[in-house]
């Protein structure tokens, strides 16, 4: 069977109610907003959200009141310094309560690492001294021969949803630029949803076999949207639209206006109508000049 899916479909397929999904692997770029978006308009309740730094992606899932649990290194909105929906679930309660569970991102690398291996946790020196120890349950400290160390409990997401350039339809895939924890989450999920800027031909990336970044063996399904991870930026194809993020800041403060945002932004006729939305010209303005690095 095709690993090709329709964006609504593959997020109907592995992101359910109750499930923990990973976003953002790579950090602040290749964030599959796409995907964000369909989540949100789908309406998938009861979410456990997973990432290192995925810019507003938990900030707009926390405001559309669909997740009860975030792990993460950093949550909220990079340009404007904090998330509103993310402080006012937190400080108020609203739209309801959402636990936190923090890490630094080496923990997150190591917990993710200690699932992939099949391991309870794995050990760091990085966290002595540090107030994360404090912060949450888990991170426990123990004595080695003498050594201070602290266990970091395995991470094991249901799902990931990774950004990548290119993908095929048997799930292979590279990336050019910072990868962060792409490699990890993948090896760590129980599913992988690629999402990819360009679907290329079975073959094509076996000339550069050495570059791949996600073997096809490991992927469920291979989804391909054009400006897949607009505001956040993609390497060969498009920069940050930083803009587009301090207007999210702007309009996001009073809850109602957030509500109109996704009205305006979200709540569309799918991943096209937020393309036109979006408008030629903007769209022409991050867009890269240099070509993708990978293919001359």
């Amino acid at each position: 069977m095709s690993k090709v899916l329709s964006l609504a479909d593959a997020i109907h397929e592995y992101i359910t109610p109750h499930c923990s999904v990973f976003i953002g692997a790579a950090h602040e770029a290749l964030i599959p907003f796409a995907a964000v978006y369909e989540i949100i308009r789908q309406g998938t309740q009861h979410l456990t959200f997973c990432a290192p730094i995925s810019d507003i992606a938990s900030d707009l899932l926390v405001g559309a009141g669909l997740v009860d649990c975030i792990h993460a290194a950093w949550s909220g909105n990079v340009s404007g310094g904090l998330g509103h929906n993310l402080r006012r679930a937190a400080e108020h309660g609203v739209p309801h309560a959402v636990e936190m569970v923090d890490y630094s991102n080496y923990a997150m690398a190591l917990a993710l690492q200690a699932a992939a291996m099949g391991v309870p946790f794995l050990p760091t020196r990085s966290l002595n001294g540090s107030d994360l120890i404090r912060s949450r349950a888990g991170f426990e400290p123990f004595m080695w021969h003498g050594q201070p160390l602290v266990a970091v409990p395995a991470l094991q997401p249901d799902v990931v949803i990774l950004g990548v350039q290119k993908a095929d339809a048997d799930g292979n895939a590279t990336i050019d630029g910072p990868v962060g924890m792409t490699h990890e989450s993948l090896m760590a999920a129980r599913h992988v949803v690629v999402l990819c800027e360009e679907l290329v031909a079975k073959g094509h990336l076996g000339q550069e076999s050495w570059h791949l970044t996600v073997p096809g063996f490991l992927v469920d399904a291979v989804v391909a949207v054009p400006y897949a991870f607009h505001p956040s930026p993609c390497l060969g194809y498009y920069g940050r639209d930083t803009a587009f993020f301090q207007q999210y800041h702007r309009e996001s403060r009073d809850p109602q206006e957030f509500r109109q945002w996704l009205q305006d932004w979200v709540y569309v006729d799918g991943h096209a109508d937020y393309l036109r939305r979006l408008g030629k010209d903007r769209l022409t303005h991050v867009k890269s000049e240099e070509g993708v690095m990978s293919w001359p």
